[in-house]
């Protein structure tokens, strides 16, 4: 694999945030072994027209040559590629997926984009999800006090919070724990000790389910909850201990019991009838035809004007004083405003984030899109997805035992995990992140599960727990800690993941080592700024075993994934370090792991005698200056 290379990353594009009729720098890597070239140079596609740039060659250092091409933008997603052309006359092109000798798809190219970017501080967060039912019941938790007058809502089934989560309808949504977000306050010293630094919470207005994705209003927080003040008091305390906080909100629907929705069915004259597709006969369309969720009509200037546009609007609302969230996931992005042959996706998602960067712009915006996401994605709106197809379903195909069933929201065919080697994990990792800008993917949400898929755990190849959490870290794209993952929590599909947190066992033989290997992952994530912005490079793929690096100027990591013993060779010169890797630590510092790592004769040899994640510290490469 010592090739061409180029990615989005600042040692091979001068500007992350180029403006329309910028005129960017780019540079592609090419080894010596590669063989004398005729010409190097861009072909972008401004317009829907092709335009070649020819490259110069601006640097040689150890065994590569830095050629660089000028492109102007203009466009705001501007696309490119990289042409190279042999003494022989043979043509290669290279693209996000990788060289190829025959010509490429557009969807496949490069970007550079001129939209607003994500803030700065989306790169280098480490995700932590929490669903509020499940999670900690503070010392005056609500549902207590109103169970103790018998004035629970009609629709809740109290629990207790030691009872087993039961998948069953009606409890499967209305089995009621009681967590609330003074409990996720009180439990904040957990998330700082772990590393984290974005809070992501499941949805927090009032419903009538345990999930709250059928929310009855949006204008306040549900009192089962906290109400608003608690909210206040969390993203105060997270903010104070340098933890951000985002919200979740369904833009495809409401519930059933919204204030919106009860308007619209009352009276054919209200102005929320727009809002929603109800028919003469009195049916109407909702999310996968669940009747307690019935689906938005964005044709509604008046729905953009309450939810999504201006200062007053929900959006917004949630985003300035006091509640001061930073940033919004949405739910089933993908789906919002698409129904049959209307598509008002983009001018939703583009309003949502236009109402966003007017009420304060250092705020992320996340959409779920659970497939291949990339056409929505191409950083118009959304900053990064919440989806499964570049990392989640392959990274299960490597690392789940064979024949592990996979139920629930994560989307394999019918829901049964298929086997794959190394290769094909990288492979299908590659083709779906190649449809991303390099901004989305390293904003782009790097989840091992979710709440609403099977807890990666519950079937994992013995051992490859830090394995899966190790490759979330140090791919590009933002590390997910569902809460619970750091306990060893199990669990068979959404709805049994979603288990209650035990706390009182972080100290026990079983919980204890789980708990010290995600706050050691998540420390190196922290602590090595290129695993958030640095370049990747994939250097050696086996079938039990991958290799690759993060590049940045100012250090390189060397990464080594094995769910089994695996033995990896690569050329010394496929690392910026000269010929050959002396075996001095001060080169090749272990920062994580236990592998064995040799290099000799030209090669360097990567082994593992089991299960393996382990990660070296090298320089960083030495690249021309721009």
């Amino acid at each position: 694999m010592l090739t061409p290379h180029h990615d989005g990353s600042p040692l091979h594009v001068s500007t992350q945030t180029p403006a329309l009729g910028d005129v960017v720098r780019v540079r592609l890597r090419v080894p010596d072994s590669f063989g004398p070239l005729r010409w190097v140079g861009t072909r972008s596609n401004p317009n829907r027209e092709p335009r070649f740039d020819e490259a110069v060659l601006v640097a040689e250092a150890h065994g590569w040559q830095w050629w660089e091409a000028a492109v102007e933008v203009e466009n705001p997603v501007h696309g490119y590629r990289w042409l190279l052309v042999g003494q022989d006359g043979r043509q290669h092109w290279l693209n996000q997926v990788g060289l190829s000798n025959v010509e490429v798809r557009d969807h496949d190219d490069f970007r550079l984009v001129t939209h607003a970017p994500a803030p700065e501080w989306a790169a280098s967060s480490v995700l932590y999800q929490v669903f509020p039912d499940r999670f900690a019941k503070s010392r005056s938790a609500p549902s207590d006090v109103l169970r103790e007058r018998g004035e629970l809502p009609d629709w809740a089934i109290p629990a207790e919070w030691t009872d087993p989560v039961d998948p069953v309808p009606p409890a499967r949504s209305a089995q009621l724990y009681g967590g609330d977000l003074d409990g996720v306050r009180e439990h904040l010293d957990h998330l700082e000790a772990l590393g984290v630094n974005l809070l992501y919470l499941t949805p927090f207005f009032p419903a009538r389910s345990n999930h709250r994705y059928d929310a009855s209003t949006f204008d306040h927080v549900d009192p089962l909850l906290g109400g608003d003040d608690a909210l206040v008091r969390l993203v105060e305390a997270a903010h104070a201990r340098g933890i951000r906080v985002i919200g979740d909100l369904t833009s495809n629907h409401s519930g059933d019991a919204h204030e919106w929705f009860r308007a619209a069915q009352a009276d054919p004259a209200a102005p929320e009838r727009e809002f929603y597709y109800l028919h003469d006969d009195g049916t109407y369309e909702s999310w996968l035809g669940v009747p307690s969720l019935p689906k938005f009509d964005w044709k509604s200037p008046e729905l953009r004007r309450r939810f999504i546009e201006g200062a007053d609007s929900v959006v917004a609302r949630f985003l300035a004083p006091p509640f001061n969230l930073d940033g919004w996931r949405i739910d089933v992005a993908n789906m919002t405003g698409r129904l049959g042959d209307e598509d008002l996706n983009e001018q939703v998602r583009r309003t949502i984030r236009a109402t966003m960067l007017d009420v304060n712009p250092d705020t992320l915006l996340l959409g779920e899109s659970t497939n291949d996401a990339a056409s929505d994605f191409q950083g118009d709106a959304w900053h990064g997805a919440m989806t499964y197809t570049p990392l989640t379903r392959p990274l299960w195909s490597w690392l789940q035992q064979p024949g592990s069933p996979a139920g629930g929201g994560i989307g394999f065919a019918l829901s049964q995990v298929p086997t794959f080697t190394g290769r094909e994990f990288v492979a299908a990792h590659v083709r779906f992140a190649a449809g991303f800008p390099w901004r989305t993917r390293v904003a782009t949400m790097n989840a091992l599960d979710t709440h609403d898929t099977p807890r990666f755990a519950t079937s994992a190849v013995p051992g490859t727990v830090p394995v899966a959490f190790g490759l979330a870290v140090t791919l590009p794209g933002i590390p997910v800690v569902w809460a619970g993952d750091e306990f060893g929590l199990t669990g068979v599909d959404g709805e049994a993941s979603r288990t209650p947190i035990p706390w009182g066992s972080e100290a026990s033989a079983e919980v204890a080592p789980v708990l010290a290997t995600y706050r050691a992952l998540v420390g190196l994530r922290r602590s090595h700024p290129v695993l958030a912005t640095g370049g990747i490079r994939w250097l050696v793929v086996g079938d039990d075993a991958v290799a690759f690096v993060r590049e940045s100027a100012d250090e390189t990591l060397l990464v080594f994934a094995a769910r089994a013993a695996a033995t990896l060779s690569f050329e010394s010169a496929a690392l910026s370090v000269g010929s050959a890797l002396p075996a001095r630590s001060d080169v090749a510092a272990a920062v994580f792991g236990n592998a064995g790592l040799e290099a000799s004769d030209g090669l360097v040899t990567l082994s593992a005698t089991g299960p393996t994640f382990a990660v070296w510290r090298l320089p960083g490469v030495a690249a021309p200056a721009w």
